[in-house]
């Protein structure tokens, strides 16, 4: 055993790898690939497996880890566990690789991908739609198409099912059914003692609780049972403006935020200091192949740069809209009551001062999204449903600050900024939204105080040996 972990250790040291996790990543790695099935494959640096089971959507997301896995079955998933808790190895598991946080789905030590979880089962009788865990929602939703139904989930392309939904989700039907996780009916659940069992309401209220927002505190999640809806067309796209129509851009997405009331409405409205100059644009939605009259107008009648707007399958939209990508990327979220028009123009400010000390050439950009959403969208669950939002009684929108840049130099300064950007503006009390929050928010800003303990108390219960601690995330 000392004589493969020399060799892995060679081996991590002549393909670069940040630094050698330590003997136990090595004996962990050897372990699994003598204890798993013929449905589990390990690969190691050199592989190019290995490669794509590291890589990430963003580059500051990824590491090197000492071994790869990619398990074939919920009882090897089981076996991993057992063996990385055994030898304290830390890990990560990667669905889709689009968070920004690094460390959140990446490691030096064993790298999990769930590759091959990747079945989209839909249940006419339930109207219920089965997910794995690898999958990204792209995929989901054409599966889904065929069918005439959908399910709640992310607004671009290239988003994975499990961090999305595991975080909460914000969809762009959020203001009709609520948030992902008010959607899901069941999860497929390894628990860190490498038991699979199923978790819903009624089998463990605590843990079905935690498990809404909650990430990966308590095990691995396989697979997602959802609710299902009726879809047809939609009508959407994307819009983008110059900085000439600030003011009327400021004023329009003010009155969408206050006025407009249909629920099959939604929007995603940016402001980003981009080649030393702001740019806007939106991302309009609306659950019908046209919208009525009146709750566009105001952004269509602008003098515009891009208008891609039309009836279309939902699948298109989202085909439509592939995520920014840049080498580094980092995003923080700023819970807001309202978008007036006070605290949009606010947010511009705010823009201009950051996007003129951060952005030097045309690599870099700082950008603002707005998200509003009606103030009945936490009201599709009851009152402690979920680990997140820790309150329901009043509306948090999520708004989120996204930066990127290039060189692994200008870390820091990036990363201190996506902080200081939230501090002045942000809704005191609220709740943090866990799919944007930077690292080392307190997890307490997320969940509150009672959810917190509800969700140690039922982390001590199902994880006593602490074997999900040894993954990143937010960590409770």
């Amino acid at each position: 055993m000392f004589s493969a972990a020399l060799i892995l250790g060679l081996v991590w040291s002549a393909f670069g790898l940040d630094s050698p996790p330590g003997l136990d990543t090595p004996v962990a790695c050897q372990r699994i690939a003598a204890e798993v099935s013929n449905a589990t494959y390990v690969y190691y640096p050199g592989s190019l497996s290995y490669d794509a089971d590291n890589k990430h959507y963003i580059n500051s997301s990824s590491q090197r880890s000492g071994c790869s896995v990619e398990p074939g079955s919920v009882e090897d998933v089981g076996t991993i566990l057992r063996i990385l808790g055994e030898t304290r190895t830390c890990f990560g598991v990667k669905g889709g690789g689009h968070a920004t946080n690094q460390g959140f789905s990446s490691t030096t030590g064993v790298q999990i991908a769930m590759t091959r979880f990747v079945d989209v089962t839909y249940d006419q009788d339930t109207q219920t739609a089965v997910v794995g865990a690898g999958n990204i929602w792209d995929d989901v939703y054409d599966v889904l198409n065929a069918r005439g139904v959908n399910v709640l989930g992310g607004r671009a392309s290239g988003i994975g099912v499990a961090g999305f939904t595991l975080g909460g989700g914000y969809s762009w039907q959020s203001n009709q059914y609520g948030l992902a996780i008010d959607n899901v009916v069941a999860y497929e659940l390894v628990m860190p003692n490498g038991k699979v069992t199923t978790v819903t309401a009624s089998t463990d209220q605590d843990l079905f609780f935690s498990l809404k927002g909650g990430g990966n505190n308590f095990g691995i999640v396989t697979r997602f049972t959802l609710k299902t809806f009726p879809q047809g067309n939609i009508w959407g796209g994307t819009t983008v403006y110059p900085a000439t129509v600030i003011p009327a851009f400021t004023a329009a997405a003010a009155k969408f935020s206050s006025e407009v009331t249909d629920p099959k409405a939604a929007m995603l409205i940016t402001f980003e200091y981009a080649a030393r100059q702001i740019v806007l644009a939106t991302i309009m939605m609306y659950d019908s192949p046209a919208p009525p009259r009146g709750i566009f107008d105001d952004f269509l009648n602008m003098t515009s740069l891009r208008l891609d707007v039309k009836e279309r399958s939902f699948v298109d939209l989202i085909n439509s809209m592939p995520s920014k990508v840049t080498p580094r990327t980092i995003s923080n979220d700023i819970p807001v009551s309202n978008y007036s028009k006070d605290t949009i123009d606010s947010l511009v400010e705010e823009l201009k001062y950051w996007g003129e000390k951060l952005v030097s050439d045309n690599s870099a950009y700082v950008a603002y999204t707005l998200e509003p959403f009606l103030p009945t969208l936490f009201d599709h669950a009851g009152a402690g449903s979920s680990a997140y939002p820790g309150s329901r009684e009043r509306l948090a929108l999520p708004t989120e600050v996204n930066l990127g840049w290039v060189s692994e130099s200008e870390d820091g300064v990036f990363h201190d900024a996506a902080r200081e950007m939230t501090r002045k503006l942000g809704m005191e009390g609220a709740s943090r939204y866990p799919n944007y929050a930077i690292f080392g928010t307190p997890v307490v800003d997320m969940y509150g105080e009672e959810g917190l303990k509800r969700m140690v108390t039922t982390r001590e219960r199902v994880d006593s040996s602490g074997v999900m601690q040894l993954t990143g995330g937010f960590k409770v």
